[in-house]
């Protein structure tokens, strides 16, 4: 049985993912740093076996504990870095970015990321492996008061690159989802009606061509992908 391992994987995009993967005979170690939330979110997975690892993608130990989790399963095929952070909200100009989130930012979106592939790297090579970045269109447009976010989001755009000219052995993508109902997305916009952005779910047969399909290494929009999965 094939194993994800899923960050943000108890809200949103992340759970929607876990749940199309637990479908088709995935076991998941979802992580998030809500223990009841993400409790109830992997207990309400179809199949199995899955684990719930409540903590933050920034503490080095707790990436630790995903990357032995998936290893208490027999090893990591796939890695969805998901979880994010805007920084703040609602989202300032770049130049009143406070320097603290901007790092904390990075931390979560960038640092994270790569470390916990840098741990899991050992299992995804012996599988042939994958990695799923979770990346934005703020990371290659300009948009206002996206500063901190985007720019960490290039970071990850980039890293995810150098990953996949580095580790000939693993699939490295950097994917945008698109604009989701979520309420990361939400927080982006408070105060405004979201209803008309698709729900996370939507994309994820799209983004499961990522998982299924032979697409080489780098950036896909999940709407340039054609679904692999029914939604």
């Amino acid at each position: 049985m094939p194993v994800a391992v899923i960050t943000g994987a108890s809200q949103g995009l992340g759970l929607a993912f876990a749940h199309a993967l637990a479908r088709t005979g995935w076991s998941v170690v979802g992580d998030a740093r809500d223990a009841v939330r993400l409790g109830d979110a992997v207990d309400g997975l179809p199949g199995g076996p899955h684990l719930a690892v409540p903590g933050d993608v920034t503490d080095s130990w707790h990436r630790g504990a995903l990357a032995a989790s998936a290893a208490d399963l027999g090893g990591a095929d796939l890695l969805v870095n998901n979880a994010s952070t805007l920084g703040a909200s609602p989202l300032p100009a770049l130049a009143d970015l406070q320097p603290e989130t901007y790092l904390r930012t990075f931390d979560v979106n960038v640092v994270a990321p790569i470390a916990l592939a840098g741990l899991l790297l050992p299992q995804l090579r012996t599988r042939r492996g994958r990695i799923l970045n979770v990346t934005s269109d703020a990371s290659v447009e300009a948009y206002e008061t996206w500063g901190g976010y985007g720019s960490s989001k290039a970071a990850l755009d980039h890293a995810s690159r150098v990953l996949a000219a580095e580790e000939p052995d693993v699939r490295v993508y950097a994917v945008d989802p698109g604009d989701l109902r979520t309420a990361m997305h939400q927080a982006a916009f408070p105060g405004e009606d979201i209803g008309d952005r698709p729900d996370p779910a939507s994309v994820v047969p799209h983004l499961m061509a990522l998982v299924l399909g032979d697409h080489k290494s780098g950036r896909h929009r999940a709407a340039d992908l054609e679904p692999a999965v029914r939604a």
